[in-house]
């Protein structure tokens, strides 16, 4: 059987538009969390896009006016890829786009495609970037909550590994609109401060946007990452609240290891979930707990980029490869006291530290779960 790697790869985010100027910030400890204001007047804060930095670059690709921000980001973020890849489109190329909610956007009468309510279908999403770059494929979609973003990884790596394609493109975004917003204040789940995983004194989460896309390879290249295992499983706790042993978790992550032949002990790092609510960080830590990671030094990025929903899974695979790659632990930004069950092992200062595999883990409403871990490439 085939092997599957991440060979190239591409952030846009509040912190740039690219994978290296997103991980610098990282590395220096720089959020994206800004404070906005509703159209109702109540602040928040946020990890959002410039829209006028995204037009500007657009323009030098397309017509910007026929297509959605989500869109335009989607594109940007995979042009990036196919160029500095060289890659070339056949029919052995997939196509993988990992969203929560897509164009939901355009429902709001302030749209300029609220005409077109078509665009807010799942389908219609694909179908723009898959004719933009003229893929031979029809797009998959998956739309599978928090999770989505890790999930196209792990579906691309068996697509791969299978023979079915030899390149899969994986793109994940979201963006912060009132339909969002309004969701999760319902929910009573919005910060009035910037997040702050896995702390005793975490009020929720703060919302971002964002746009990550990668190739996930048959071929590896310089730099290269390795999937090595994967696993996704549903506790099928709660509509929104996790199982509280973390079972949903748990069960991925071993499924993961199974694949990869590794042991618990093998894990250099996790990149958690951490969404800094209080059902999700203490579920998480009872997972780890119970899968003897107590040891693993663990992050969550969402104090530097918010939740970003569908995008947030590859997003935080991408700057986990970047940590492989530099071998840095970034640290887990708003992190004071801790504020779960679990002594779980939260990097509190980034430092450079020897790193082979690490673990991406992500949780979702509905009770979904995935894991999956990469290994970085001897030279």
């Amino acid at each position: 059987m085939r092997e599957a790697f991440i060979t190239h790869h591409n952030v846009i985010s509040s912190l740039g538009f690219s994978s290296e100027e997103n991980f610098e910030h990282l590395r220096n400890e720089e959020s994206g969390i800004q404070k906005f204001q509703r159209d109702n007047g109540d602040e928040y804060y946020s990890s959002q896009v410039d829209k006028e930095l995204i037009n500007n670059a657009f323009s030098k690709i397309g017509d910007r006016t026929l297509y959605t921000t989500l869109e335009k980001m989607m594109l940007l973020s995979i042009h990036s890829i196919l160029k500095e890849s060289n890659l070339k489109i056949s029919q052995k190329t997939g196509l993988i786009i990992a969203t929560t909610k897509g164009n939901v956007d355009v429902l709001s009468p302030k749209s300029s495609f609220y005409k077109n309510k078509n665009r807010a279908y799942l389908p219609e999403l694909g179908k723009q970037i898959q004719q933009f770059f003229n893929f031979k494929n029809e797009a998959i979609v998956l739309s599978n909550a928090c999770v989505s973003g890790v999930l196209a990884v792990a579906v691309a790596q068996r697509l791969v590994k299978d023979g079915m394609y030899d390149d899969v493109i994986i793109v994940g975004g979201d963006l912060v609109s009132e339909f969002i917003l309004s969701g999760f204040t319902s929910f009573q789940a919005i910060s009035d401060q910037p997040c702050q995983p896995f702390s005793k004194n975490r009020k929720g989460i703060t919302l971002g946007e964002a746009v990550a896309s990668a190739i996930v390879s048959s071929e590896k290249s310089k730099d290269a990452v390795q999937v090595i295992g994967t696993g996704s499983c549903n506790d099928a706790n709660h509509i929104s609240g996790p199982s509280r042993t973390g079972e949903g978790l748990f069960l991925s992550v071993q499924s993961a290891l199974n694949e990869a032949g590794v042991k618990s002990e093998d894990i250099d790092y996790i990149s958690a979930h951490g969404t800094a609510t209080n059902y999700n960080d203490e579920m998480e830590s009872m997972a780890f707990g119970r899968l003897n990671m107590l040891h693993a030094p663990i992050n969550s990025l969402k104090g530097y980029y918010g939740h970003t929903l569908g995008a947030s899974g590859l997003l935080e695979t991408i700057m986990g490869i970047e940590s492989l790659k530099n071998n840095t632990l970034i640290a887990s930004k708003g992190f004071d006291e801790l504020g779960v069950s679990q002594p779980i092992n939260v990097i509190e200062k980034t430092e450079t530290r020897e790193l082979q595999v690490f673990l991406k883990t992500a949780s979702g409403f509905g009770g979904c779960n995935t894991a999956v871990i990469f290994r970085k490439i001897a030279d």
